[in-house]
């Protein structure tokens, strides 16, 4: 037996969007289920995201650690921003991002994951992006503003990080799935393994 995630789309009779914000949207959709009923399904309409695990000759990963008001905690996260423009090719907005959040730049790049953050109640897609062969970029550093006024920088050892997931002392999903996805190829076919970064991203189109 396959398993693999499929395609599939169920009749929606009505569809509204309730409120929109910025960036982000909420829909609400009346989908008729199998047995013939009508049932309301409210969601976040997202842009998607990508996200960086970016990983140093020492065996380490770039953190950043953040305020997050709707869960009222600072979160340790590995670097990552929205793909604010529709078609955007995710690999340029995460080359873009690792600039921005951490000052780096990457010779190399991979495809860990790509995941659906909440699929109950959002469309958000995430690609988790390897960046290897870490440099320091030209320039100036990105200025910020708001909470990342507040962001703190590390670089911290991988086993480091496995070990705070499991002990459920980290818990951003992007953190989770990269650092437990690098662990994974590590142990397995390696790190050449990974899918090339141009892969193919049904849920975020893209041209190269």
């Amino acid at each position: 037996m396959t398993i693999k995630d499929a395609p599939e789309e169920w009749r929606v009779t009505e569809t509204g969007t309730p409120f929109r914000g910025n960036k982000t949207s909420v829909r609400t959709d009346h989908v008729v289920m199998p047995d013939g009923s009508v049932a309301t399904r409210d969601y976040q309409v997202h842009p998607g995201s990508v996200a960086i695990l970016a990983y140093d000759d020492a065996g380490r990963v770039v953190v950043l650690r953040q305020y997050r008001h709707p869960v009222r905690h600072k979160l340790w996260e590995i670097p990552a921003g929205l793909l604010d423009v529709p078609g955007e090719n995710p690999l340029h907005a995460a080359q873009r991002e690792l600039y921005e959040e951490a000052h780096i730049k990457a010779g190399e790049w991979r495809v860990l994951a790509d995941i659906y953050t909440s699929p109950g109640g959002s469309d958000e897609a995430v690609r988790v992006f390897l960046a290897r062969d870490l440099s320091e970029a030209d320039g100036d550093r990105f200025e910020v503003a708001e909470e990342e006024a507040d962001m703190e920088v590390a670089r911290v050892e991988l086993a480091d990080l496995v070990r705070g997931v499991l002990a459920g002392e980290l818990h951003n999903s992007c953190l989770v799935t990269g650092v437990l996805a690098l662990s994974a190829a590590l142990a397995g076919e390696g790190l050449d393994a990974l899918r090339a970064p141009e892969a193919p991203w049904p849920a975020r189109p893209f041209e190269s």
